[in-house]
């Protein structure tokens, strides 16, 4: 990248700990300097007891906004002057928009936003229709309860972690209209709710890089309807061990590399108001070696 930090370089920072593996900067200066865009995206490493300090700093140097990452998309809505209402519902936000003006703060979720668009890219028809969705811890609550929000008919949830199934659970039937969520336990039950689903979603870290020999299902005898698009969120290796059982039952896949580049770029037009330029960006990010 060229040098091109002037005395006029507006700041856009990402808030979280850790963040030296993140493909944010990657993603948001190139797409900076693809458009000749005067802006440089930062990171800035914090955790949950100094994220009030981040956030008044990053007004007093004029910043535009911020994303929002582990361990404070939650904490953060304490500290912010307005949040969207899917966000709201979402209970954390990832991108906050500052005014430039005012310094008031705006709170947005993009996580779920960018696996609706990830989605309705592939040309996936889930309105009114079933899914079935495995974890939803971190980026899988956005992506559970934003597509309650958008117009699924059923959710069924497979999650270790009861309490967490069962406050989601609550808060979709609290909050949204239409959408019946039911939680299952096994993989039997798992395998009999496909058999009607139209799409099949993994939001488990398992099967990402340094995890490539683990999978959130057993054999691909667990995938009853070859017709249901598997959706793996996690973007490294390209290809997960859940993807491979998925192709040999017969189904169609992909990766999370489109949603985090969705995420990336609905963050940046809440900022700029100007569209990424998503195709350029994916290739510097994602450009075979």
């Amino acid at each position: 990248m060229a040098n091109r930090i002037q005395g006029t370089t507006g700041l856009i920072g990402l808030l979280g700990n850790p963040l030296k593996h993140s493909r944010s900067p990657h993603m948001h200066n190139s797409a900076f300097e693809k458009l000749n865009l005067d802006y440089v995206y930062l990171c800035f490493e914090l955790e949950k007891e100094d994220l009030k300090q981040g956030i008044e700093a990053l007004k007093l140097f004029g910043a535009l906004g911020s994303n929002i990452t582990f361990p404070n998309k939650q904490e953060v809505i304490k500290y912010l002057d307005y949040v969207s209402e899917d966000a709201r519902i979402i209970g954390s936000v990832n991108t906050v928009k500052i005014d430039p003006i005012t310094k008031e703060t705006t709170g947005y979720n993009t996580d779920g936003a960018g696996f609706i668009a990830s989605i309705e890219e592939q040309g996936i028809e889930y309105k009114g229709k079933k899914a079935v969705l495995i974890g939803v811890g971190g980026a899988g609550r956005a992506i559970a309860i934003q597509l309650a929000y958008e117009g699924l008919k059923d959710l069924v949830i497979k999650e270790i972690d009861k309490d967490l199934a069962s406050e989601i659970k609550s808060t979709i039937e609290k909050n949204i209209k239409g959408c019946n969520v039911k939680i299952i336990e096994t993989e039997k039950e798992l395998s009999e709710e496909l058999k009607d689903s139209v799409l099949l979603i993994n939001a488990t870290p398992l099967g990402m890089k340094g995890r490539d020999d683990r999978c959130s299902i057993s054999s691909p005898k667990v995938i009853s309807n070859s017709d249901v698009f598997v959706y793996d969120i996690v973007y490294d290796p390209r290809e997960t061990l859940f993807m491979k059982y998925a192709k040999e039952a017969g189904c169609e896949t992909c990766n999370g590399i489109n949603m985090m580049i969705w995420q990336g770029a609905l963050a940046f037009k809440i900022w700029l108001g100007v569209d990424m330029p998503q195709d350029y960006v994916r290739q510097e990010l994602f450009e075979e070696s």
